[in-house]
This record gives C-alpha cells, structure tokens and sequence, in this order.
C-alpha cells in the first residue's frame, strides 16, 4: 500500500509539473505573439502615415470621392445603355485578344515549368546537384511582376501582345513550376524502379512513369493559371501591350463622353472572368475526380 501511494504520488507531481511547464510555455507564446502583434500594427501604421504623406492628396481628404468616378461612369452607361451591346461587339475582337495572350503564355510557361519542376524534384532530378540552380531560377521569375518585364520588352520590342505573352509566360514558368515540384513530390517512385530495371532513359521514365501520376493535377493547376492570366493581361494592356485592356486605357483617358465604353469593357471582362472561372472550375473538378 505504501509503495503505491507513493507511486500515485510521484506520478500526480510528474503530471502538475508537466502542466505548469505547458502552462508557462503556453504564456510564453501568447506574449510572443502579442509583442509580434504590436510590432505588425505599429509598422502598418507607420508605413500607411508614410505612404499618405508622400501621396498627391491625402487619403482621408480623398476617401470621401471614392464613389464619385463610378458613379459618373454609371450615371453615364445607364443614359447611353442602348448603345452597350453594339459597344461590346466592336470590343470583342480585344476580348479575343486578350484571351489569345493567356492561353499562349499559360500553354507555353506550362510546358517549361513541367521540364522545370522534374529537374528540381528530389528523387526524380536528371542532375541531383543543380536541383537548388533549378529552383533559384523558378523563385526569380516567380519574383519579378509581369508589368515590370512587359515595359521592359516593350522597349525592346515595342509595344504589342508579344511582350505581354512572354512576361505572363515568364511568371506563369515559376508559378507553376513550384507548384508542379510539389505534386512530383507525391509520385510513387515504384514505376521509376519498374522502368530503370528494364533500361529506360530519364525521359522515359518521367513520361511513363510520373506523368500519368500527376497530369490531372497538373492539369488542374494549369486552368486555374489560366483564370489568373486572363486578368494579367487585361492589365497589361494598360501599359501598351495590347488585348482590351489597352482600349480599356484609351477610354479612360478621353474621359466623360467615353464612359459608355468603360462600362461595355467592364461588362465584357466580368462576363469573360466569370465564365472561365466556371469552366475551368468544372474541369478542375472532374480532373480531381470530384464529379
């Protein structure tokens, strides 16, 4: 009897002390976190009180017209609403434009980011020791936004659809490749061995072996960057490079009598979002195996 109550106690000292050290770590991660977001809100505020003082106007001066621009724009569709859908006809064909350039750049950043992501997957790399070169290259063009490489090859090149095609398909290369570097992680590496025993090349083994694994998710990837891209390049166009986002700027820029215009893009660009967004949904869905 007495060993055992000297057991029960030993045990209910070992659990109170378990309990407090829970109990003092748990503190210790809510004043951390507390400290953490003190500092977050201090550097927000700093950087917003900043931010205003440099700006043009103030923002609390100008909070207050925020519905000004739109409201003119509507007041004006709504006078001139007969005129919409012959507006969206002649603007259809930049739609087209527009949708043309994410199809390109996502097709062609897709395919890239495929040869990437296997060339920086461990375990299924042609080159194991370049896999951090691969990678580093993927984070850059990931890093860099479209608009500062189209007005870079807007120099070069001119202004046009092209430099908007190889900017979105330059980030579209890193986007995707680090995501598809993420699903070759989760391919069984048990067709590989299949396939090496019996001779196959890398690039066989790759094509017969990982890709039936992950195409639908790679797929699946694909078509919600293609959702992204469409709207990247519609904002592209506002820097000259062509697509409705272009005829977008130049409506903008004549001002009122030219708001009916406005109306007519926004209208087709909501309509286009939203039935990509639909059907690049479905797809996706289906791929998963979800439908």
């Amino acid at each position: 009897m007495a060993e055992t109550t000297i057991g029960q106690s030993v045990g209910a000292e070992r659990t109170t002390e378990i309990q407090d050290a829970y109990m003092a770590m748990t503190r210790t991660k809510r004043m951390y976190g507390g400290i953490m977001l003190v500092i977050f809100i201090a550097l927000m505020t700093s950087g917003f009180m900043l931010a205003d003082s440099r700006n043009a106007g103030g923002f609390w001066d100008g909070i207050l017209n925020v519905f000004n621009f739109p409201g003119e724009v509507v007041k004006e569709a709504s006078e001139k609403i007969t005129l919409l859908p012959a507006l969206m006809v002649k603007f259809f064909p930049s739609l087209i434009e527009t949708i043309n350039i994410a199809a390109a750049s996502t097709l062609v950043g897709g395919l890239i980011a495929i040869v990437l992501s296997l060339l920086s997957t461990r375990g299924l790399a042609r080159f194991p020791r370049l896999i951090g070169l691969f990678r580093r290259l993927m984070d850059i063009m990931r890093a860099i936004p479209e608009i500062v490489v189209a007005l870079v090859l807007i120099f070069i090149l001119g202004g046009g659809p092209v430099p908007a095609m190889i900017a979105i398909a330059l980030h579209t290369t890193g986007a995707l490749g680090k995501l598809f570097s993420e699903i070759n992680e989760n391919a069984s590496l048990k067709p590989l061995e299949g396939l090496e025993s019996t001779g196959a090349t890398w690039t066989q083994r790759m094509l017969l072996g990982v890709v039936p694994q992950v195409a639908p998710n790679w797929l699946s990837y694909a078509l919600l960057r293609f959702e992204i891209n469409i709207r990247a390049s519609a904002i592209l166009g506002f820097v000259g490079s062509g697509g409705i986002g272009y005829d977008l700027k130049n409506a903008f820029s004549w001002g009122q009598g030219r708001y009916d215009e406005v109306a007519a893009i926004f209208i087709l660009l909501f309509l286009t979002i939203v039935f990509f967004d639909q059907l690049s949904s479905h797809y996706r869905n289906k791929l998963v195996g979800k439908v």
